[in-house]
């Protein structure tokens, strides 16, 4: 699961991003001694920005970790939220990762993003923020050299290509159940209700008595789609014009009736919006439990 928050193109463009490690060469060469030449030294490496973590050996910069959380703890009091600065760093870095891992993705399926595509994209970005002047200075302003923010917005890219890859494959079918709920806030209420259900007393009149306005309709659903999981079981291990037990759960006391199952029913625009989130989130835990992630001390 995540916190939205909007920004002009080039902010939305640049908030999920991570640049490549970069480094200063370090080091000198040793001096030769008079009488036993030593062996060619080799080359100095270049020492890594400071990072705040490392995802399959690709670095999250501290330079990019800081100007994501400006950004972000900014967009929080613009929305008119109240959030914590370790709240605020665990969101930063956690989408900092999940768009590390999606570029990645989308590397390994073979996606690049060329020089041409690039170069369009930062032509577009120059005319939503107001030039390449303009664009330079917001550059500036969040710590990217030239270098770095085309590295930055390539991986962005890509990272795009392979979310959309993930939720377009999602099909527009699912196993769904149409069902209905009473829902109590006591228990002696919801045992009651149940005694009558026994006794023969319609589901839909009991509904309409307690809940009048939608007379407990919940519509049709999928498996993962209910925030109430039991509520959800409950229902898909009933057959059509099945009743179950009372429920319980933190909200109050439930009683569902299954009106309708369907192996194949069409996903309504909400539910197919929720499973393509699903699906994404269990795509991004598959790979953060298959990649080597480390995090800054």
């Amino acid at each position: 699961m995540l916190t939205k928050y909007s920004f002009s193109m080039a902010v939305v463009l640049a908030l999920t991003i991570s640049l490549s490690a970069c480094g200063s060469l370090f080091g000198t060469q040793p001096t030769p001694t008079p009488i036993v030449p030593t062996a060619t030294p080799a080359p100095p490496t270049a020492t890594p920005e400071p990072s705040v973590a490392v995802v399959n050996g690709e670095f999250i910069t501290l330079v990019t970790f800081n100007a994501e959380l400006g950004r972000y703890q900014t967009a929080v009091v613009q929305g008119g939220q109240t959030i914590t600065l370790e709240q605020a760093s665990q969101a930063v870095l956690d989408d900092l990762i999940n768009t590390t891992l999606l570029a990645q993705g989308a590397e390994a399926q073979g996606f690049q993003v060329t020089d041409e595509e690039l170069q369009a994209r930062m032509d577009a970005l120059s005319n939503e923020i107001g030039g390449p002047v303009a664009l330079a200075d917001w550059q500036n302003q969040h710590g990217y050299t030239e270098a770095d923010f085309r590295s930055a917005l390539k991986r962005s890219l890509s990272a795009a290509w392979m979310r959309d890859q993930i939720i377009e494959a999602v099909p527009i079918t699912a196993e769904q159940v149409h069902a209905q709920q009473i829902l109590l806030y006591n228990e002696e209420d919801a045992l009651l209700v149940k005694e009558q259900l026994n006794s023969g007393t319609p589901f839909e009149t009991l509904a309409a008595q307690y809940t009048p306005d939608t007379k407990g309709e919940l519509g049709w659903f999928p498996r993962g789609y209910l925030l109430e999981t039991a509520v959800e079981d409950a229902a898909f291990s009933l057959e059509a014009g099945g009743i179950s037990d009372v429920i319980r759960t933190d909200i109050g006391y439930h009683i569902i009736k299954v009106v309708e199952r369907d192996p194949a029913h069409t996903l309504t625009p909400d539910a197919y919006l929720s499973m393509q989130e699903k699906t994404l989130a269990d795509w991004l835990l598959q790979q953060r439990e298959n990649s080597t992630i480390s995090l800054a001390p």
